[in-house]
C-alpha cells in the first residue's frame, strides 16, 4: 500500500502544513490475478489467457469428466494446472484440463506443495483461443505422448472441431453430430459434442486437415 507524501514550503505556518497533508487511500479492495506461465528449457514463459468462450469450455469439459471420473472411481480431474512432464529438460506444461488416473498418483497419496504436480496426465486438453500459434500447439501435443500422456484433446470453440490424438501420428476429427469418448483412458465417458458446443442442431463444420504434431 503506498503511503501519503507530506507537503510543506517554506513559508507555510505549521497549520496550514497540516492541512496540505494528502490523506492516506483507503485499502484497495482490488484482486489481481498473477498471470499464469509454463516453463520451458528451463525459462518461464507466461501462458496467455484464456477467452470467456474458452474458459466456459473448459469448465464444461471439467464438470463432463468429473462426471464418470468421480463414479467409478478413475483418478483427478484438474484445470490449469502445471505439472512437470520432464524434470531433466526442466519442461512444465499447464494444459487447460487434465486427467490424472488413480494408478499414476494413488488417490490416497496427497498432492505435495510446490508450482508443479511431479507427475504425467493421462489426458491433456488444449482449448485453442484465437492467440494460439499452430506450431505451438504441434510442439505442445508432441511433448506430452513424448512425456507419456495417453490421450489428447484439442479443441477448436470457433470450428466447433475436436481433434482426438492417441498419439502423434494418430487423429481423428469430431464435428458436431459426432461422440467423444474416453476411449481406454476414461472407460464409459461418452458425449456427443455437440453438449460442448452447447449446440442443438446437426450443422457440422467442414474439417481441416490435422497438423502433423511432433
Amino acid at each position: 500500500m503506498a503511503t501519503a507524501a507530506t507537503i510543506t514550503t517554506p513559508t507555510a505556518e505549521p497549520l496550514a502544513a497540516e492541512a496540505a497533508v494528502s490523506p492516506a487511500p483507503p485499502p484497495s479492495t482490488q484482486v489481481v490475478d498473477e498471470p499464469l506461465y509454463e516453463v520451458i528449457d528451463g525459462q518461464i514463459v507466461e501462458k496467455p489467457a484464456m477467452g470467456a468462450p474458452q474458459v466456459w469450455i473448459a469448465s464444461i469439459l471439467i464438470a463432463f469428466l468429473n462426471g464418470p471420473a468421480a463414479l467409478n472411481p478413475l483418478g483427478r480431474v484438474v484445470g490449469e494446472m502445471l505439472f512437470t512432464l520432464d524434470s531433466t529438460r526442466k519442461l512444465k506444461r499447464r494444459p487447460d484440463v487434465a486427467f490424472v488416473s488413480y494408478d499414476r498418483w494413488p488417490r490416497r497419496r496427497p498432492i505435495p506443495e510446490g508450482d508443479a504436480w511431479d507427475v504425467v496426465p493421462d489426458l491433456a486438453v488444449e482449448v485453442i483461443s484465437p492467440s494460439n500459434r499452430a506450431d505451438e500447439v504441434v510442439k505442445k501435443v508432441g511433448e506430452y505422448f513424448r512425456a507419456g500422456v495417453r490421450l489428447v484433446w484439442v479443441v477448436y470453440p470457433i470450428e466447433r472441431l475436436v481433434y482426438v490424438y492417441r498419439s502423434v501420428t494418430d487423429v481423428r476429427i469430431l464435428q458436431v453430430g459426432d461422440e467423444l469418448d474416453g476411449g481406454d483412458v476414461l472407460a464409459g465417458f461418452r458425449r456427443p459434442v455437440r453438449d460442448l458446443f452447447e449446440e442443438e442442431g446437426e450443422g457440422e463444420a467442414e474439417a481441416p486437415a490435422p497438423p502433423p504434431a511432433g
